[in-house]
């Protein structure tokens, strides 16, 4: 019984992380601005490829005409957050029962594994800088992290 509570502890870890990832999402602008004001980023002629303080001044602005010149555009971030939160809601059914309900631990896997060629494929067209992109690819490591490690217990847990 110790290992199903550490399954559902972990679960709601990871729960919890894409709820406030998702949360996120929405005030976009706002953090933007937030970062510029506490980096102290103004105006800066250094190559987004190689300067995050150039890179965050760039996505700022580019954010800011968005939702000044075409609002409807964040749209498209709304649903990010949207999304984010619908996936943590789908883990809700393993805290119940995490060894039948397995199949959702894989599945997060498998989106956690698909981040990194989202992230370098269309970080590359979308001319995202590479450090940037493999900050990306670190949500899908990262979020793999607690998703072996339940995926390892409910194994044990099967095997007694």
């Amino acid at each position: 019984m110790a290992t199903i509570n550490k399954i559902k502890y972990l679960t709601i870890f990871f729960i919890i992380a894409l709820i406030l990832s998702g949360i996120t999402a929405f005030p976009i602008e706002t953090e933007l601005n937030f970062l510029c004001n506490i980096f102290d980023i103004q105006n800066i002629s250094e190559n987004p490829n190689l300067n995050i303080k150039a890179w965050i001044l760039i996505a700022n602005n580019g954010f800011s005409d968005i939702n000044i010149k075409y609002p409807f555009i964040a749209y498209g971030y709304d649903w990010l957050a949207y999304a984010h939160i619908m996936i943590a809601f789908l883990f809700a059914g393993t805290l119940k029962n995490p060894v039948k309900n397995k199949l959702v631990f894989y599945w997060g896997l498998v989106c956690c594994a698909s981040i990194i060629p989202l992230a370098l494929i269309c970080g590359y067209i979308r001319e995202i800088p590479f450090y940037w992109q493999i900050i990306d690819c670190s949500f899908g490591i990262f979020g793999s992290i607690p998703l072996f490690i339940c995926l390892k217990w409910i194994k044990e847990i099967e095997q007694k």
